[in-house]
């Protein structure tokens, strides 16, 4: 098939049209067949497209170091509930809604995108799938403060709605915008949403994690959802469960028969360090040296770290280590924080370690006293890609 941009570029003059490679449909059929229901695998389907469509063009003309964001290995959560794409280039994020609709009278945005504080972004793009002659489509964007300011809320579908005239429809006009204009308020303040207490994150992950629930983001008050969501560790646990998928982020599971695959593509793995390296602190830390050390690989500051967790002395008595060390062997720069949090996201006694000179390493030690306890870890600054994770001890 031959697609002619001069064609369509005559027919809409101020529109951004972009060839789908021919070879990508198939792979990315491929690649979006895992989710519960078809109209899920179908929404993956556009927004896998139009994000390998759009991103190399945005890279190549406007901001080379353009990210997805939050990271790759986090869409399928978020395909699984919503439709949209986050993109993030420098200090600014833009959305991509997808669509095959032909009427192109109004965006609909998602309240996820525009209501979750670390969902909300500058730009939203309305985006056109035409798999028939194998192209894209962006034909206008408007940004948060004028979604939230112009736009109607339709509390039937819980979406933000403005109509095509109030959107400019040539994507370079966003570029011009803000070199002559870098002050331009391009987002009104998004309340923070209420944190929701374990017990009642788990009811909502047994409750909603039941496919036979079609509409998870309608079954629930939105600020209730939108807590559920935000949280990177519960929203996985939620498309685990609706997949029918066993837990993958169990640490004593790792330990015995490896890293899960899922777990790999956030970037854990697991190494085997000699007695000399694990560092000598008698028998019980020697003996803890012969288990692998699970590993997370990690970007802060545009250098290469890695998070370590490993078992001091055995498996049963329930005590661990995180340490966060340099790839390069490099001393961690005075301020790097490593903090702990509850699966819920509160802190406890000796949950954190700074760096107040530089240092070689900076560890945490937890021991634990139920089985299955959740553990979230942070770092400052904020790891590249960073998504919220709960391991399970």
């Amino acid at each position: 098939m031959t697609f002619d941009t001069g064609a369509h570029t005559l027919i809409n003059s101020t529109h951004l049209w972009l060839e789908i490679p021919e070879a990508e449909q198939a792979k990315i059929w491929e690649q979006s067949q895992a989710f519960s229901t078809s109209s899920r695998r179908w929404v993956a389907y556009l927004n896998r497209l139009s994000l390998n469509t759009f991103l190399p063009w945005l890279r190549e003309e406007y901001a080379q170091n353009a990210t997805v964001s939050p990271n790759v290995a986090a869409h399928s959560s978020i395909w699984e509930v919503v439709n949209g794409t986050g993109i993030s280039f420098g200090t600014s994020r833009m959305v991509l809604i997808p669509t095959e609709d032909i009427d192109l009278s109004e965006l609909r945005v998602p309240q996820e995108w525009v209501d979750i504080p670390s969902w909300s972004a500058d730009y939203y793009l309305a985006v056109q799938v035409n798999l028939d002659e194998g192209c894209i489509r962006v034909w206008g964007y408007t940004t948060h403060a004028q979604l939230k300011n112009m736009g109607t809320y339709d509390a039937g579908d819980r979406a933000y709605c403005l109509d095509a005239e109030h959107l400019i429809s040539n994507l370079s006009i966003l570029w011009m915008a803000r070199q002559m204009c870098p002050e331009e308020v391009t987002r009104t303040e998004t309340a923070s949403l209420p944190a929701l207490p374990l017990a009642q994150a788990q009811n909502l992950l047994l409750r909603l994690g039941n496919p036979r629930v079609i509409l998870p983001r309608m079954a629930v008050p939105f600020q209730t959802w939108g807590a559920l969501l935000e949280h990177g560790g519960w929203r996985q646990r939620l498309y685990e469960q609706r997949q029918g998928q066993q837990q993958q982020w169990s640490i004593l599971q790792w330990m015995q028969t490896g890293v899960s695959d899922f777990a790999q593509t956030f970037g854990w793995g697991s190494i085997e360090l000699q007695s000399g390296l694990a560092g000598a602190r008698g028998s019980q830390q020697t003996a803890a040296a012969a288990l692998p050390t699970l590993v997370r690989r990690l970007t802060i500051a545009g250098q290469p770290y890695e998070l370590r967790v490993q078992p001091k002395g055995k498996i049963e008595d329930r005590a661990w280590r995180f340490e966060l060390r340099s790839q390069r062997g490099e001393l961690i720069p005075s301020g790097f924080k490593l903090r702990l949090l509850t699966e819920d996201l509160q802190s406890f006694e000796g949950n954190q370690a700074q760096a107040t000179t530089p240092v070689s390493k900076l560890y945490v030690e937890v021991a634990f006293g139920d089985a299955g306890e959740g553990l979230v870890w942070q770092i400052e600054p904020t790891p590249e890609d960073y998504e919220c994770e709960v391991l399970y001890f």
